[in-house]
This record gives structure tokens, C-alpha cells and sequence, in this order.
């Protein structure tokens, strides 16, 4: 459609085309579970919000504001990262040792609940076979200093390339411990509340979700959780047949889930800007 506003992204951009992606699920879960390992900023979440009640809206909150800055107008995107920039500043969490009192819009806390985002994003999308080149993979890393900047970092501030991500990680390290709070996470994520008639499913399902998410972390993730997880090279081989699995689901059946991000975006913008695969590297 002539004259409409592509937004933040654009149908050209690595973001546009790999968001679209279902593995995306999964990368958002892992994202979770690494979020969890700084503690000052899984308290900010644990400390203002009912975790184990809300934890799935929690998810469908996030994945709408990745959805809205993704294909949504500029003006959806910049309203979105006003919201969220407002809540968090009236957000505070308290460190139990020190009694410290600290707001939960921190820089050093916001850049790293978007690193292990953009971190878990890329490395599962990657690894469950959707196809990037290293330098697509460093486009995708750089575009997103649009949506640090929506959430509140300067943008020169951010990793912009897979150097830079990984240096910032190997720094940050030290400041990792799986805490009371992580671990309550983990057991959400390993057994959400559910309706016992629906506990069987949940175990089928939804634990293996979580289980693969798990297995996709780094190894001083697993060290620090204590937990076991499948030796990499099964864990990649997991990833790649759930890849192969979920794409196999037609992607405007895939779409059709709320709120449709993806199917306003094309009839914004015209059937040309379905995300696909194929589009990178043209």
C-alpha cells in the first residue's frame, strides 16, 4: 500500500523477517530463564508483579511488544516504548542483604533484560535451522538498538554486532548467581499452574517447551541453576526437529493467533511484506 508507514523496521530489515519465525516461543522462554540469573533485575520483576498468577501474561505482554515494534506503525511503536518506559519508572525493588532500594530502570538492568532477549532470540532461531549469514546475524543485533532505545537505553550504549554481544556477556558473568528468585522461575517454568484435568498436557507439552528452552542456554547457565541438560550436541539436534516441526504449520494459520501483528502489517503494507526467510539476503 503506497504511502503507508512501514515503521520502526521495515519489511527489509533481519527483525522483520525473523520475527515471524514460530521458534520464537521457545527463544522467548529461554530468554526467561536467563533473565533470571542477575539478580537485581529478577527482582525488579518478582517484587512488582505476581509471578506464578501472571507469568503467562507476563509472556503474551512481552511478545505483544515485540510484535508491536516489529510491524506495527511508528506511532504503535514509539506508544508502546512511552508505556513501558512510564511503568518502569515508578517501579522499585529492594535488595534483601543490603536493604539497598533501587528503580528497576536502571541501565545496567535494562541492558540486560535486552541482551538476553535479543541473545536468546538470535541463537535460537539460529540454531533451530533458520537460515542467517553472520552478517545478517550482526544487522539483526544492531536494528535492535531501536527497541533499546524505546525501552529507555542510549542506543550507542547497546551491543551492535556478535562481538560486542558476547563481550558484554563475558562481563556481566561475575554478576550471575541463581537465587531464591531464579529459582522460583524455574520451577514456574518447569510446572505452571494449570487445571488438574489439564496437568497431563502440561507435562506432555509444555514441560518439553521448557525443557528445550533450558537445554538452548549457555553452560554457565546450567552450572548456575544446577540443573542437568542434554549434551549440546543433542540439544542442537532438538532444536533443529522442533524448527522443522513448527514450520511445517502453515504460517497464516500461525498468524491468525491474537493480536495478529503480522496479518495488520500485510494489510497495511501489501502482501509483499509477508516475512519470509528467503527475503534476506536479496
Amino acid at each position: 500500500m503506497t504511502g503507508a508507514d512501514p515503521g520502526l523496521f521495515t519489511p527489509d530489515s533481519v527483525t522483520w523477517q525473523l520475527h515471524g519465525d514460530p521458534m520464537m516461543w521457545i527463544a522467548g522462554i529461554r530468554a526467561l530463564y536467563l533473565q533470571a540469573l542477575h539478580p537485581r533485575a529478577v527482582r525488579g520483576v518478582m517484587q512488582n508483579s505476581d509471578f506464578r498468577r501472571d507469568a503467562w501474561g507476563r509472556l503474551m505482554r512481552t511478545a505483544h511488544f515485540v510484535g508491536t515494534t516489529t510491524y506495527g506503525t511508528t506511532e504503535a511503536a514509539e506508544r508502546a516504548g512511552a508505556r513501558v518506559r512510564k511503568i518502569h519508572r515508578m517501579l522499585t525493588a529492594t535488595d534483601p542483604d543490603t536493604g539497598e532500594r533501587y528503580g528497576v530502570d536502571e541501565p545496567d538492568l535494562l541492558l540486560w533484560v535486552h541482551c538476553a532477549e535479543i541473545g536468546s532470540y538470535l541463537h535460537v532461531l539460529r540454531g533451530s535451522g533458520f537460515r542467517l549469514t553472520d552478517a545478517e546475524a550482526d544487522r539483526y543485533i544492531a536494528e535492535h538498538r531501536q527497541s533499546a532505545r524505546l525501552v529507555g537505553l542510549e542506543p550507542g550504549a547497546v551491543p551492535a554486532d556478535r562481538a560486542e554481544l558476547a563481550a558484554y556477556f563475558e562481563k556481566v558473568l561475575p554478576e550471575l548467581a541463581a537465587g531464591p528468585e531464579a529459582r522460583e522461575v524455574d520451577d514456574f517454568l518447569l510446572h505452571p499452574p494449570t487445571h488438574p484435568l489439564l496437568v497431563p498436557v502440561r507435562d506432555l507439552l509444555w514441560r518439553r517447551v521448557a525443557q528445550l528452552a533450558y537445554a538452548s542456554l549457555p553452560p554457565y547457565a546450567h552450572e548456575l541453576y544446577g540443573r542437568p541438560a542434554p549434551a549440546p550436541a543433542t540439544a542442537a539436534r532438538q532444536l533443529r526437529l522442533t524448527g522443522l516441526l513448527l514450520r511445517r504449520i502453515p504460517a497464516r494459520l500461525r498468524w491468525q493467533l491474537p493480536p495478529k501483528h503480522i496479518l495488520r502489517a500485510m494489510a497495511r503494507l501489501g502482501p509483499d511484506a509477508r516475512p519470509a526467510p528467503y527475503k534476506l539476503g536479496r
